[in-house]
């Protein structure tokens, strides 16, 4: 049985290709979606995607991915939490607690837009960080995943 990777996309996501096409672009979260199922495919992995509106339910998904980690099941998440990635304690407790894989994703370069954007309560949590290569950073951060685990000296949950 293969490995999955789980692509999680939090708050507003759902609105890719409307919401301020200037700003993320034309790209639907269906174009991301197969995009990654593209990615996933050619590193040997299956693909679970989804997207929420609601801080709970993606915390709920980081358990399970967790879990499913563990098993041995999947290889990791790639994470676009929009806007909590800004505010919410609760993700990144998720995601140490769950001591799963993760690598933040974020579609545009959020240093270079306000300020409030600058800083990630993920970030010291995630196995990595990619920001502004457009969604093509999904296929970027299902490669860093694909590419394995952490060195010994770099810890993958703090």
């Amino acid at each position: 049985m293969k490995q999955a990777i789980l692509v999680l996309n939090g708050p507003n996501l759902n609105l890719l290709g409307r919401r301020e096409p200037g700003v993320y672009g034309a790209h639907t979260l269906a174009d991301v979606e197969g995009l990654c199922r593209d990615a996933c495919a050619h590193h040997g992995y299956t693909l679970d995607f989804r997207q929420s509106n609601h801080e709970g339910v993606l915390i709920d998904w980081l358990h399970q991915a967790g879990a499913a980690q563990a098993s041995g099941a999947l290889a990791g998440v790639v994470f676009n939490a929009g806007a909590y990635t800004h505010t919410s304690v609760a993700l990144h407790d998720a995601i140490k607690g769950a001591q799963v894989r993760v690598i933040e994703l974020h579609i545009t370069n959020v240093h270079a837009r306000e300020p409030f954007r600058h800083h990630s309560y993920l970030a010291p949590a995630a196995y990595g960080v990619m920001a502004g290569f457009g969604v093509q950073g999904y296929a970027l951060a299902i490669a860093a995943l694909a590419a394995g685990p952490p060195p010994a000296n770099r810890s993958a949950v703090k």
